[in-house]
């Protein structure tokens, strides 16, 4: 047997010195070393031998053992410094070339345009407010003077999701809920998002932007807030722009108005962003209505209020010269690279 043990260690280290590569240590590790090994065989046979010899060969198998792990051991180390001399000098790296350069993103057009909209109001002293996107119809109609019969409730201009339950159709219903918590003074903008069942075109979407404007406090008149917009005119679209209110109706303001700017591009004299008119119709606009007030819990003899709003997305297709709305969500990097 110690002839035996002599012959395996003999064979392994020979073997071990000369598998070409280092994935073949471990079948020879396994060949004389494992459970079914060589060594492993030769210690089952050690019960069949004279007491007196069994601790020498024990102690002989043990040292075969260790030399032949040493020796895998060994090769391994060798291998492994080998393969990673051959690394660094195959991925030498020039510490001095210039990084790869990573493209910078930048910020949406409409995320863009949203937040120089805000800038103004802020600096005007306006707060931002903002609110569930998923409301109650009350905050979005009944608190807003839209009765039950009217045609905003619709289900061809609404998305509902119970009878009591929709998707915010106008961000006004913000302006509800902060005069129910808030009493005047208040001066709030709401930007978020909104949606209506809308067949999506160039112009139309049923998901879209909006930013809207409150002040309630006593002696608020329509004079605030024509100065009110017309400097937010003039920051957004350039000094000296004009604007001008044409009666309309809003269930939510007493007396409401569009409001026109003067074209920014012909200056008034007519061209095709103005259609010749030299107008741009941009927002709306009016004295927030008695009945919303006290539906809010303010005392309309003592306060008064404008509100106003405006799409962001008309906002940015006039700023950027843009003709169809959906170009602000196909995702286009050759569109949205540009801004």
């Amino acid at each position: 047997m110690r002839e035996t043990l002599e012959k395996i260690r003999e064979s392994a280290l020979q073997q071990i010195q000369s598998v070409g590569e280092i994935l073949g240590l471990e079948q020879i590790r396994i060949r004389y070393l494992g459970k079914k090994g060589e060594l492993t065989a030769v210690l089952r046979g050690m019960g069949a031998l004279p007491a007196e010899e069994r601790p020498k060969i024990g102690e002989l198998a043990n040292r075969v053992r260790a030399d032949i792990e040493e020796a895998i051991a060994a090769r391994q180390r060798r291998e492994q410094a080998a393969a990673l001399e051959k690394r660094l000098k195959e991925e030498r790296l020039d510490v001095t070339m210039p990084g790869t350069p990573v493209p910078a993103g930048h910020l949406h057009p409409l995320t863009r345009v949203q937040r120089q909209l805000e800038d103004i109001f802020i600096g005007m002293g306006f707060s931002i407010e903002e609110g569930p996107e998923v409301e109650l119809d009350y905050y979005n109609f009944q608190a807003l003077n839209i009765p039950e019969n009217h045609p905003a409730r619709d289900t061809q201009d609404t998305f509902y999701i119970t009878d009591n339950i929709l998707l915010r159709s106008q961000t006004s219903a913000v302006q509800a809920r902060a005069m129910e918590r808030s009493k005047p003074p208040i001066r709030i903008i709401s930007p978020g998002r909104v949606y209506r069942s809308d067949a999506l075109d160039a112009t139309h979407s049923p998901l879209f932007h909006q930013l809207e404007g409150l002040v309630v406090d006593r002696g608020i008149t329509m004079g605030d807030l024509k100065g009110t917009l017309e400097i937010f005119a003039g920051k957004m679209f350039g000094e000296g722009t004009r604007i001008r209110f044409r009666p309309h109706h809003f269930p939510f303001t007493e007396p409401s108005a569009e409001v026109d700017i003067s074209c920014y591009v012909c200056g008034g004299k007519g061209c095709s962003l103005c259609k010749g008119e030299g107008w741009i119709e941009i927002l709306g606009a009016g004295m927030v209505h008695p009945f919303v007030l006290s539906n809010c819990g303010i005392d309309p003899e003592v306060y008064s209020g404008f509100a106003f709003g405006m799409g962001i997305e008309r906002i940015a297709m006039k700023v950027y010269s843009i003709d169809d709305i959906r170009l602000f969500y196909e995702n286009d990097g050759r569109f949205l690279e540009q801004f």
